[in-house]
Protein backbone atom coordinates (compact mmCIF):
# COMPACT_ATOMS: atom_id res chain seq x y z
CA UNK A 1 0.00 0.00 0.00
CA UNK A 2 1.06 2.93 -0.88
CA UNK A 3 2.06 6.26 1.45
CA UNK A 4 -0.66 8.33 1.69
CA UNK A 5 0.75 12.53 1.24
CA UNK A 6 1.01 14.46 4.33
CA UNK A 7 -1.63 16.65 3.99
CA UNK A 8 -4.21 14.07 3.17
CA UNK A 9 -3.21 11.50 5.72
CA UNK A 10 -6.31 10.32 7.92
CA UNK A 11 -6.41 10.91 11.36
CA UNK A 12 -8.84 9.54 14.08
CA UNK A 13 -10.75 10.70 16.93
CA UNK A 14 -13.17 9.55 19.43
CA UNK A 15 -14.59 12.88 20.46
CA UNK A 16 -17.84 14.55 18.96
CA UNK A 17 -18.84 17.66 19.34
CA UNK A 18 -22.29 20.39 19.79
CA UNK A 19 -21.56 23.94 19.58
CA UNK A 20 -24.96 26.05 20.24
CA UNK A 21 -24.38 28.88 17.42
CA UNK A 22 -27.31 30.83 18.15
CA UNK A 23 -30.55 30.60 20.26
CA UNK A 24 -33.91 32.84 21.20
CA UNK A 25 -34.85 30.61 24.63
CA UNK A 26 -35.34 31.11 27.85
CA UNK A 27 -37.53 30.09 30.24
CA UNK A 28 -39.90 33.38 29.92
CA UNK A 29 -40.63 32.17 26.42
CA UNK A 30 -42.43 29.85 27.79
CA UNK A 31 -44.22 31.63 30.65
CA UNK A 32 -44.81 34.99 28.03
CA UNK A 33 -46.68 31.87 25.14
CA UNK A 34 -48.82 30.36 29.09
CA UNK A 35 -49.65 33.87 30.17
CA UNK A 36 -50.54 35.88 27.25
CA UNK A 37 -54.51 34.26 26.44
CA UNK A 38 -55.04 35.75 29.95
CA UNK A 39 -53.07 38.40 31.04
CA UNK A 40 -52.99 39.92 26.96
CA UNK A 41 -49.78 42.77 27.19
CA UNK A 42 -49.12 42.55 30.89
CA UNK A 43 -47.95 38.91 30.51
CA UNK A 44 -44.28 40.47 30.22
CA UNK A 45 -44.71 41.74 33.72
CA UNK A 46 -46.12 38.88 34.78
CA UNK A 47 -43.37 36.70 34.64
CA UNK A 48 -41.09 38.89 36.68
CA UNK A 49 -43.33 39.10 39.93
CA UNK A 50 -43.34 35.52 41.35
CA UNK A 51 -40.55 33.36 40.60
CA UNK A 52 -42.23 30.66 42.22
CA UNK A 53 -45.57 30.98 40.72
CA UNK A 54 -43.84 30.60 37.33
CA UNK A 55 -41.73 27.48 38.40
CA UNK A 56 -45.14 25.84 38.97
CA UNK A 57 -46.81 27.23 35.31
CA UNK A 58 -44.11 25.31 33.47
CA UNK A 59 -44.14 22.56 35.94
CA UNK A 60 -48.07 22.64 35.31
CA UNK A 61 -48.17 22.63 31.75
CA UNK A 62 -45.34 19.65 31.66
CA UNK A 63 -47.71 17.71 33.92
CA UNK A 64 -50.66 17.92 31.99
CA UNK A 65 -48.95 17.51 27.82
CA UNK A 66 -49.96 21.68 27.02
CA UNK A 67 -46.82 21.59 24.54
CA UNK A 68 -47.33 24.95 22.24
CA UNK A 69 -45.67 27.32 25.15
CA UNK A 70 -42.70 25.27 24.78
CA UNK A 71 -42.49 25.76 20.91
CA UNK A 72 -41.99 29.39 20.92
CA UNK A 73 -38.21 29.29 21.09
CA UNK A 74 -35.53 28.62 18.82
CA UNK A 75 -31.97 26.95 19.18
CA UNK A 76 -29.54 26.19 16.34
CA UNK A 77 -26.71 23.56 16.95
CA UNK A 78 -23.46 23.27 15.29
CA UNK A 79 -22.69 19.03 15.04
CA UNK A 80 -19.22 17.62 14.28
CA UNK A 81 -19.90 13.68 14.09
CA UNK A 82 -19.58 10.41 12.17
CA UNK A 83 -21.87 10.24 9.34
CA UNK A 84 -23.59 7.18 10.80
CA UNK A 85 -24.75 9.46 13.92
CA UNK A 86 -26.78 11.71 11.08
CA UNK A 87 -28.54 8.85 9.65
CA UNK A 88 -29.58 8.25 13.46
CA UNK A 89 -30.35 11.84 13.97
CA UNK A 90 -32.24 11.99 10.54
CA UNK A 91 -34.24 8.89 11.81
CA UNK A 92 -35.16 10.03 15.22
CA UNK A 93 -35.84 13.66 14.12
CA UNK A 94 -38.89 15.86 15.37
CA UNK A 95 -40.61 19.18 14.53
CA UNK A 96 -40.08 20.79 10.92
CA UNK A 97 -42.53 18.08 8.98
CA UNK A 98 -45.35 18.93 6.25
CA UNK A 99 -48.67 16.64 5.37
CA UNK A 100 -48.30 13.20 3.05
CA UNK A 101 -50.51 14.89 0.57
CA UNK A 102 -48.16 18.25 -0.18
CA UNK A 103 -47.55 18.58 -3.54
CA UNK A 104 -43.59 19.46 -3.82
CA UNK A 105 -42.43 21.24 -7.18
CA UNK A 106 -40.21 19.29 -9.15
CA UNK A 107 -38.11 20.18 -11.60
CA UNK A 108 -35.70 18.26 -15.01
CA UNK A 109 -32.77 19.69 -16.21
CA UNK A 110 -34.34 21.08 -18.89
CA UNK A 111 -36.38 23.08 -16.82
CA UNK A 112 -39.89 21.36 -17.09
CA UNK A 113 -42.24 21.31 -14.10
CA UNK A 114 -43.91 18.60 -12.33
CA UNK A 115 -45.46 17.87 -9.26
CA UNK A 116 -45.87 14.94 -6.49
CA UNK A 117 -46.75 14.35 -3.60
CA UNK A 118 -44.11 14.11 -0.54
CA UNK A 119 -45.93 10.76 0.58
CA UNK A 120 -45.02 9.47 -2.70
CA UNK A 121 -41.83 10.92 -3.00
CA UNK A 122 -41.18 8.41 0.46
CA UNK A 123 -42.48 5.46 -1.11
CA UNK A 124 -40.34 5.52 -3.93
CA UNK A 125 -37.45 6.72 -2.53
CA UNK A 126 -37.30 4.29 0.40
CA UNK A 127 -39.65 1.72 -1.61
CA UNK A 128 -39.78 1.65 -5.13
CA UNK A 129 -38.55 3.27 -8.58
CA UNK A 130 -40.58 5.55 -10.68
CA UNK A 131 -42.15 4.03 -13.78
CA UNK A 132 -42.21 6.54 -16.02
CA UNK A 133 -43.18 6.30 -19.85
CA UNK A 134 -41.71 9.06 -22.51
CA UNK A 135 -44.54 11.84 -23.27
CA UNK A 136 -44.62 10.33 -26.87
CA UNK A 137 -45.59 6.85 -25.55
CA UNK A 138 -48.15 8.20 -23.30
CA UNK A 139 -48.33 9.95 -20.12
CA UNK A 140 -49.41 12.76 -18.12
CA UNK A 141 -47.82 16.21 -17.86
CA UNK A 142 -48.28 19.54 -16.29
CA UNK A 143 -48.92 22.06 -19.00
CA UNK A 144 -47.47 25.44 -17.60
CA UNK A 145 -49.58 28.31 -20.25
CA UNK A 146 -52.99 26.74 -19.04
CA UNK A 147 -51.92 25.80 -15.69
CA UNK A 148 -53.91 22.09 -16.25
CA UNK A 149 -52.06 18.81 -16.69
CA UNK A 150 -52.59 17.66 -20.59
CA UNK A 151 -52.32 13.75 -21.16
CA UNK A 152 -51.59 12.00 -23.86
CA UNK A 153 -51.48 8.38 -24.99
CA UNK A 154 -49.23 6.93 -28.74
CA UNK A 155 -50.96 4.14 -30.40
CA UNK A 156 -49.62 2.30 -33.75
CA UNK A 157 -47.74 5.75 -34.64
CA UNK A 158 -50.02 8.13 -33.59
CA UNK A 159 -49.97 10.42 -30.98
CA UNK A 160 -53.98 10.82 -29.01
CA UNK A 161 -54.32 13.96 -27.00
CA UNK A 162 -57.06 13.47 -24.07
CA UNK A 163 -56.82 16.86 -22.96
CA UNK A 164 -56.79 19.38 -20.71
CA UNK A 165 -57.39 18.09 -16.42
CA UNK A 166 -58.18 20.58 -13.52
CA UNK A 167 -55.73 18.13 -11.46
CA UNK A 168 -53.30 15.19 -11.98
CA UNK A 169 -55.64 12.26 -11.01
CA UNK A 170 -58.03 12.90 -13.21
CA UNK A 171 -55.51 13.69 -16.82
CA UNK A 172 -53.90 9.87 -14.85
CA UNK A 173 -57.67 8.26 -15.00
CA UNK A 174 -58.17 9.47 -18.51
CA UNK A 175 -54.83 7.67 -19.71
CA UNK A 176 -55.90 4.63 -17.97
CA UNK A 177 -59.64 4.54 -19.24
CA UNK A 178 -57.75 4.62 -22.97
CA UNK A 179 -55.24 1.95 -22.27
CA UNK A 180 -57.93 -0.63 -21.29
CA UNK A 181 -59.56 -1.25 -24.37
CA UNK A 182 -56.12 -0.39 -26.20
CA UNK A 183 -53.57 -2.06 -23.77
CA UNK A 184 -49.49 -0.87 -24.80
CA UNK A 185 -47.27 -3.52 -25.74
CA UNK A 186 -44.20 -1.15 -25.35
CA UNK A 187 -41.73 -1.99 -22.13
CA UNK A 188 -41.60 0.49 -19.45
CA UNK A 189 -37.98 2.27 -18.28
CA UNK A 190 -37.65 2.08 -14.90
CA UNK A 191 -35.96 5.66 -13.62
CA UNK A 192 -34.66 5.51 -9.68
CA UNK A 193 -36.43 8.76 -8.18
CA UNK A 194 -33.18 9.49 -6.57
CA UNK A 195 -32.00 11.36 -9.30
CA UNK A 196 -34.97 14.23 -8.61
CA UNK A 197 -34.28 17.63 -8.11
CA UNK A 198 -36.88 20.46 -6.34
CA UNK A 199 -37.35 23.96 -7.37
CA UNK A 200 -35.70 25.86 -4.64
CA UNK A 201 -35.04 30.04 -4.70
CA UNK A 202 -31.85 31.95 -3.98
CA UNK A 203 -32.84 33.23 -0.53
CA UNK A 204 -30.87 36.49 -1.41
CA UNK A 205 -32.10 37.59 -5.14
CA UNK A 206 -35.45 35.25 -5.00
CA UNK A 207 -35.01 34.25 -8.03
CA UNK A 208 -35.65 30.38 -8.98
CA UNK A 209 -32.86 27.23 -9.51
CA UNK A 210 -32.79 23.57 -8.94
CA UNK A 211 -31.18 21.55 -6.05
CA UNK A 212 -31.14 17.75 -6.04
CA UNK A 213 -32.98 15.70 -2.98
CA UNK A 214 -30.52 13.97 -0.62
CA UNK A 215 -33.12 12.49 1.70
CA UNK A 216 -36.67 11.82 1.82
CA UNK A 217 -38.33 11.30 5.72
CA UNK A 218 -41.28 9.83 7.28
CA UNK A 219 -41.21 11.84 10.85
CA UNK A 220 -44.36 10.35 12.43
CA UNK A 221 -47.86 11.28 13.44
CA UNK A 222 -47.75 15.22 14.59
CA UNK A 223 -50.55 17.83 14.93
CA UNK A 224 -50.82 19.86 11.89
CA UNK A 225 -51.83 23.65 11.33
CA UNK A 226 -53.63 24.57 8.06
CA UNK A 227 -52.31 28.00 6.49
CA UNK A 228 -54.03 29.86 3.54
CA UNK A 229 -53.06 32.34 1.01
CA UNK A 230 -54.72 35.11 -1.04
CA UNK A 231 -54.06 33.19 -4.05
CA UNK A 232 -55.58 30.46 -2.69
CA UNK A 233 -52.25 27.81 -1.40
CA UNK A 234 -52.87 25.68 1.24
CA UNK A 235 -49.71 24.70 3.60
CA UNK A 236 -50.51 22.12 5.95
CA UNK A 237 -47.59 21.70 8.58
CA UNK A 238 -46.68 21.72 11.67
CA UNK A 239 -45.97 24.83 13.68
CA UNK A 240 -42.28 24.25 14.24
CA UNK A 241 -41.82 24.14 10.08
CA UNK A 242 -39.80 27.12 8.55
CA UNK A 243 -41.62 29.01 5.52
CA UNK A 244 -39.90 32.13 4.16
CA UNK A 245 -41.33 35.17 4.46
CA UNK A 246 -40.64 38.83 3.58
CA UNK A 247 -38.50 39.71 7.01
CA UNK A 248 -36.58 35.99 6.73
CA UNK A 249 -37.57 32.69 7.96
CA UNK A 250 -40.04 32.20 10.89
CA UNK A 251 -41.76 29.43 11.88
CA UNK A 252 -45.76 28.15 10.93
CA UNK A 253 -46.60 28.46 14.02
CA UNK A 254 -45.41 32.25 14.40
CA UNK A 255 -47.47 33.25 11.36
CA UNK A 256 -51.32 35.40 11.84
CA UNK A 257 -53.52 36.40 9.42
CA UNK A 258 -52.31 39.00 7.58
CA UNK A 259 -48.69 38.25 7.47
CA UNK A 260 -47.23 37.08 4.07
CA UNK A 261 -45.37 34.14 3.15
CA UNK A 262 -43.11 33.50 0.03
CA UNK A 263 -44.81 31.74 -2.80
CA UNK A 264 -43.88 30.68 -6.37
CA UNK A 265 -44.36 33.56 -8.78
CA UNK A 266 -42.88 35.25 -12.06
CA UNK A 267 -41.44 38.24 -13.22
CA UNK A 268 -40.89 40.11 -16.87
CA UNK A 269 -37.87 38.74 -17.93
CA UNK A 270 -35.24 41.14 -18.98
CA UNK A 271 -33.97 41.53 -22.38
CA UNK A 272 -30.88 41.49 -23.03
CA UNK A 273 -31.50 44.85 -24.96
CA UNK A 274 -31.64 46.30 -21.54
CA UNK A 275 -28.05 45.81 -21.09
CA UNK A 276 -26.37 48.31 -23.44
CA UNK A 277 -23.71 46.78 -25.71
CA UNK A 278 -20.81 48.71 -24.31
CA UNK A 279 -21.94 48.04 -20.80
CA UNK A 280 -22.42 44.19 -21.83
CA UNK A 281 -18.93 44.74 -23.55
CA UNK A 282 -17.10 46.16 -20.59
CA UNK A 283 -18.29 43.09 -18.01
CA UNK A 284 -17.08 40.65 -20.20
CA UNK A 285 -13.59 42.72 -19.93
CA UNK A 286 -13.58 42.71 -16.22
CA UNK A 287 -14.98 39.23 -15.91
CA UNK A 288 -12.14 37.96 -18.10
CA UNK A 289 -9.25 39.68 -15.75
CA UNK A 290 -10.58 37.51 -12.46
CA UNK A 291 -10.25 34.44 -14.12
CA UNK A 292 -6.20 33.81 -13.12
CA UNK A 293 -6.85 35.61 -9.55
CA UNK A 294 -10.50 33.47 -9.20
CA UNK A 295 -9.59 30.54 -10.89
CA UNK A 296 -6.87 27.74 -9.51
CA UNK A 297 -4.28 26.04 -12.04
CA UNK A 298 -6.66 23.15 -11.71
CA UNK A 299 -9.79 23.95 -10.72
CA UNK A 300 -14.05 22.16 -10.89
CA UNK A 301 -17.02 23.28 -12.88
CA UNK A 302 -18.71 24.22 -10.52
CA UNK A 303 -21.89 22.94 -12.72
CA UNK A 304 -20.73 19.10 -13.35
CA UNK A 305 -17.94 19.38 -10.45
CA UNK A 306 -15.23 17.87 -13.05
CA UNK A 307 -11.59 19.24 -12.73
CA UNK A 308 -10.08 20.98 -15.75
CA UNK A 309 -6.77 22.76 -15.69
CA UNK A 310 -7.19 26.83 -15.74
CA UNK A 311 -7.19 27.52 -19.58
CA UNK A 312 -10.32 25.00 -20.46
CA UNK A 313 -12.33 27.05 -17.10
CA UNK A 314 -14.27 30.44 -17.73
CA UNK A 315 -15.78 32.91 -14.98
CA UNK A 316 -19.60 32.17 -15.27
CA UNK A 317 -22.18 34.56 -13.85
CA UNK A 318 -23.84 32.24 -11.05
CA UNK A 319 -26.87 34.88 -11.31
CA UNK A 320 -26.78 35.60 -14.81
CA UNK A 321 -26.35 39.08 -15.71
CA UNK A 322 -29.47 39.93 -17.23
CA UNK A 323 -31.75 38.41 -14.58
CA UNK A 324 -29.54 40.62 -11.93
CA UNK A 325 -27.34 43.18 -13.22
CA UNK A 326 -26.45 44.47 -9.86
CA UNK A 327 -24.54 41.33 -9.00
CA UNK A 328 -22.40 41.62 -12.94
CA UNK A 329 -19.61 43.04 -10.76
CA UNK A 330 -19.71 41.09 -7.51
CA UNK A 331 -17.08 38.56 -7.25
CA UNK A 332 -19.02 36.30 -5.08
CA UNK A 333 -21.14 35.40 -7.67
CA UNK A 334 -18.32 34.18 -10.29
CA UNK A 335 -17.75 30.20 -10.29
CA UNK A 336 -15.36 28.08 -12.76
CA UNK A 337 -17.38 26.50 -15.01
CA UNK A 338 -16.61 24.30 -18.42
CA UNK A 339 -16.69 25.41 -22.05
CA UNK A 340 -19.70 22.49 -22.26
CA UNK A 341 -21.89 23.76 -18.86
CA UNK A 342 -21.11 27.14 -20.16
CA UNK A 343 -22.71 26.74 -23.88
CA UNK A 344 -25.23 25.12 -22.57
CA UNK A 345 -26.32 27.05 -19.20
CA UNK A 346 -26.20 30.21 -21.39
CA UNK A 347 -28.34 28.23 -24.23
CA UNK A 348 -31.18 27.70 -21.50
CA UNK A 349 -31.05 31.00 -20.42
CA UNK A 350 -31.75 32.66 -24.22
CA UNK A 351 -34.74 29.97 -24.66
CA UNK A 352 -36.27 30.60 -21.62
CA UNK A 353 -36.20 34.03 -22.54
CA UNK A 354 -37.67 33.62 -26.02
CA UNK A 355 -40.06 30.94 -24.89
CA UNK A 356 -41.91 32.55 -21.82
CA UNK A 357 -40.57 35.96 -21.50
CA UNK A 358 -40.54 35.68 -17.73
CA UNK A 359 -38.53 33.97 -14.55
CA UNK A 360 -39.41 32.46 -11.84
CA UNK A 361 -39.22 34.20 -8.57
CA UNK A 362 -40.79 34.35 -5.16
CA UNK A 363 -43.12 36.88 -4.30
CA UNK A 364 -45.17 37.51 -1.03
CA UNK A 365 -48.94 36.09 -0.82
CA UNK A 366 -50.85 37.68 1.98
CA UNK A 367 -52.14 35.11 4.90
CA UNK A 368 -55.89 34.71 5.40
CA UNK A 369 -56.77 31.85 7.27
CA UNK A 370 -54.49 29.41 9.86
CA UNK A 371 -56.40 26.67 11.51
CA UNK A 372 -55.59 23.75 13.80
CA UNK A 373 -55.89 20.99 11.35
CA UNK A 374 -55.58 17.71 13.00
CA UNK A 375 -53.01 14.99 13.79
CA UNK A 376 -51.64 12.00 10.72
CA UNK A 377 -48.00 10.94 9.36
CA UNK A 378 -45.66 13.86 8.62
CA UNK A 379 -42.44 13.94 5.88
CA UNK A 380 -39.75 16.29 5.37
CA UNK A 381 -37.23 16.64 2.61
CA UNK A 382 -33.30 17.60 2.84
CA UNK A 383 -32.51 18.90 -0.39
CA UNK A 384 -28.06 19.78 -1.06
CA UNK A 385 -27.77 23.39 -0.95
CA UNK A 386 -26.63 26.40 -0.77
CA UNK A 387 -30.03 27.16 -0.08
CA UNK A 388 -31.55 23.97 1.37
CA UNK A 389 -35.45 25.00 0.68
CA UNK A 390 -38.23 23.57 -1.68
CA UNK A 391 -41.59 25.02 -2.91
CA UNK A 392 -44.55 22.96 -0.75
CA UNK A 393 -48.06 23.34 -2.29
CA UNK A 394 -46.27 26.61 -4.01
CA UNK A 395 -45.02 28.05 -0.67
CA UNK A 396 -41.36 28.52 -0.21
CA UNK A 397 -40.14 26.62 2.73
CA UNK A 398 -37.00 24.64 4.63
CA UNK A 399 -35.57 21.68 5.87
CA UNK A 400 -34.18 21.55 9.55
CA UNK A 401 -31.07 19.62 8.64
CA UNK A 402 -28.29 20.63 6.63
CA UNK A 403 -25.32 18.78 6.33
CA UNK A 404 -21.57 19.00 5.00
CA UNK A 405 -21.85 18.10 1.33
CA UNK A 406 -19.59 16.19 -0.40
CA UNK A 407 -20.61 17.27 -3.61
CA UNK A 408 -18.91 20.54 -3.77
CA UNK A 409 -16.31 20.14 -1.30
CA UNK A 410 -13.18 17.48 -1.49
CA UNK A 411 -14.18 15.62 2.19
CA UNK A 412 -11.47 15.75 4.94
CA UNK A 413 -10.10 12.48 6.31
CA UNK A 414 -10.95 12.71 9.88
CA UNK A 415 -12.61 9.52 10.88
CA UNK A 416 -13.98 7.84 14.31
CA UNK A 417 -12.55 5.39 16.46
CA UNK A 418 -14.41 4.36 19.64
CA UNK A 419 -12.50 5.47 22.78
CA UNK A 420 -11.77 3.31 25.63
CA UNK A 421 -14.82 4.13 27.51
CA UNK A 422 -16.70 3.29 24.66
CA UNK A 423 -18.14 -0.39 25.07
CA UNK A 424 -17.96 -2.89 23.01
CA UNK A 425 -19.71 -5.88 23.21
CA UNK A 426 -23.62 -6.02 23.55
CA UNK A 427 -25.44 -8.94 25.84
CA UNK A 428 -29.12 -9.86 25.80
CA UNK A 429 -31.70 -9.13 22.78
CA UNK A 430 -33.32 -5.65 21.62
CA UNK A 431 -35.40 -4.45 24.02
CA UNK A 432 -33.42 -6.14 26.63
CA UNK A 433 -29.75 -5.80 25.99
CA UNK A 434 -26.79 -3.92 27.58
CA UNK A 435 -23.60 -3.22 26.61
CA UNK A 436 -20.88 -4.34 28.63
CA UNK A 437 -16.62 -3.26 28.56
CA UNK A 438 -14.62 -4.77 25.54
CA UNK A 439 -11.48 -6.64 26.38
CA UNK A 440 -7.69 -5.50 25.58
CA UNK A 441 -7.99 -7.79 22.72
CA UNK A 442 -11.39 -6.15 21.37
CA UNK A 443 -10.42 -2.89 21.43
CA UNK A 444 -7.23 -3.41 19.89
CA UNK A 445 -8.72 -5.15 16.76
CA UNK A 446 -11.48 -2.81 16.54
CA UNK A 447 -8.88 0.28 16.36
CA UNK A 448 -6.67 -2.01 13.86
CA UNK A 449 -9.68 -2.92 11.45
CA UNK A 450 -10.76 1.01 11.49
CA UNK A 451 -7.63 2.14 10.82
CA UNK A 452 -6.72 -0.13 8.13
CA UNK A 453 -10.24 0.22 6.45
CA UNK A 454 -10.61 4.27 6.43
CA UNK A 455 -6.36 4.64 5.18
CA UNK A 456 -7.43 2.06 2.26
CA UNK A 457 -11.21 3.96 1.57
CA UNK A 458 -9.63 7.32 1.45
CA UNK A 459 -6.49 6.03 -0.80
CA UNK A 460 -9.21 4.86 -3.21
CA UNK A 461 -11.03 8.37 -3.06
CA UNK A 462 -8.45 9.96 -3.57
CA UNK A 463 -7.28 8.11 -6.47
CA UNK A 464 -10.96 8.35 -7.95
CA UNK A 465 -10.69 12.17 -7.55
CA UNK A 466 -6.71 12.39 -9.22
CA UNK A 467 -8.56 10.53 -12.65
CA UNK A 468 -10.84 13.49 -12.73
CA UNK A 469 -13.97 11.76 -10.83
CA UNK A 470 -16.50 13.68 -9.52
CA UNK A 471 -16.31 14.47 -5.75
CA UNK A 472 -20.18 13.19 -6.02
CA UNK A 473 -19.36 9.55 -7.36
CA UNK A 474 -16.08 9.34 -5.69
CA UNK A 475 -17.53 9.62 -1.92
CA UNK A 476 -19.42 6.19 -2.72
CA UNK A 477 -16.22 4.43 -1.32
CA UNK A 478 -15.77 6.33 2.33
CA UNK A 479 -17.16 4.73 5.01
CA UNK A 480 -19.79 6.04 7.74
CA UNK A 481 -17.31 6.93 10.33
CA UNK A 482 -16.21 9.36 8.43
CA UNK A 483 -16.71 12.68 10.35
CA UNK A 484 -19.00 14.98 9.23
CA UNK A 485 -20.76 18.33 10.45
CA UNK A 486 -24.22 19.63 10.14
CA UNK A 487 -26.44 22.62 11.50
CA UNK A 488 -29.52 21.80 13.55
CA UNK A 489 -32.41 24.04 14.44
CA UNK A 490 -34.83 23.07 17.02
CA UNK A 491 -37.17 24.29 19.73
CA UNK A 492 -37.00 23.06 23.61
CA UNK A 493 -40.68 20.95 22.68
CA UNK A 494 -39.31 19.19 19.97
CA UNK A 495 -35.49 18.35 21.53
CA UNK A 496 -37.55 17.11 24.48
CA UNK A 497 -38.58 14.56 22.26
CA UNK A 498 -35.32 13.80 20.43
CA UNK A 499 -33.84 13.52 24.67
CA UNK A 500 -36.81 11.13 25.37
CA UNK A 501 -35.62 8.68 22.89
CA UNK A 502 -31.94 9.17 22.03
CA UNK A 503 -30.98 9.28 26.05
CA UNK A 504 -30.62 7.00 29.11
CA UNK A 505 -31.96 8.40 32.19
CA UNK A 506 -32.89 7.40 35.51
CA UNK A 507 -35.90 9.66 35.76
CA UNK A 508 -37.36 8.22 32.44
CA UNK A 509 -40.42 7.03 32.64
CA UNK A 510 -39.92 5.04 29.02
CA UNK A 511 -36.40 3.17 28.96
CA UNK A 512 -34.29 4.16 26.00
CA UNK A 513 -31.76 2.41 24.18
CA UNK A 514 -29.71 4.48 22.28
CA UNK A 515 -26.98 3.61 20.17
CA UNK A 516 -24.03 5.44 22.48
CA UNK A 517 -22.79 7.85 19.64
CA UNK A 518 -25.96 9.52 19.23
CA UNK A 519 -26.57 9.52 22.96
CA UNK A 520 -23.54 11.79 23.33
CA UNK A 521 -24.97 14.26 20.59
CA UNK A 522 -28.26 14.44 22.75
CA UNK A 523 -25.96 14.58 26.05
CA UNK A 524 -24.64 17.73 24.69
CA UNK A 525 -27.31 19.30 23.04
CA UNK A 526 -28.74 18.79 26.86
CA UNK A 527 -26.04 20.64 28.25
CA UNK A 528 -26.41 24.07 26.37
CA UNK A 529 -30.50 23.78 26.31
CA UNK A 530 -30.07 23.17 30.61
CA UNK A 531 -28.33 26.22 30.75
CA UNK A 532 -30.56 28.27 28.62
CA UNK A 533 -34.20 26.92 30.21
CA UNK A 534 -33.06 25.51 33.68
CA UNK A 535 -37.08 25.41 35.09
CA UNK A 536 -38.22 23.91 32.27
CA UNK A 537 -35.29 21.66 31.86
CA UNK A 538 -36.14 20.72 35.80
CA UNK A 539 -39.72 20.37 34.93
CA UNK A 540 -38.84 17.94 32.27
CA UNK A 541 -36.33 15.61 34.45
CA UNK A 542 -39.65 15.57 37.35
CA UNK A 543 -42.18 14.48 34.76
CA UNK A 544 -40.25 11.60 33.55
CA UNK A 545 -38.71 12.76 30.69
CA UNK A 546 -41.82 12.82 28.66
CA UNK A 547 -42.16 15.69 26.13
CA UNK A 548 -45.33 17.23 26.10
Amino acid sequence: MSDTPAETKPSFRSDITVDLVKHTAGDSDVLWAARVSTAGEQSLEEITKDPERSKGLINYLMRDRHGSPFEHNSMTFFVSAPIFVFREFMRHRVGWCIAGDTEITLESESGTLRRRTIADLYRLWHMDVEDRLPHSAGGVTWHGPSGKWTAQVRREDSNHYLGLFENREAADSAVVEFREPHPSTRLRKLEPVRRTHVRCYDEETLTASRARITDVIESGVKPLIKIITESGRELRSTVDHAVLTPDGWRKAGELAVGDAVMAAATDPHPSEALVPPGLRRGIGVWTSMQRERLIEEEDSCHLCGAEFPRSDLALDHVVPVEGDLTRALDESNLAPVCAGCHATKSAEEQSLARREGKIAVARPDRIVSIADDGEEMTYDLSVEGPWHNFLANGIVVHNSYNEESGRYRELLPVFYVPGEDRKLVQRGRPGKYEFVAGTDAQQEITERAMHDSYVRAYEAYQEMLAAGVAREVARAVLPVGLFSSMYATCNARSLMHFLGLRTQHEQAKVPSFPQREIEMVGERMEEHWAKLMPLTHAAFNANGRVAP
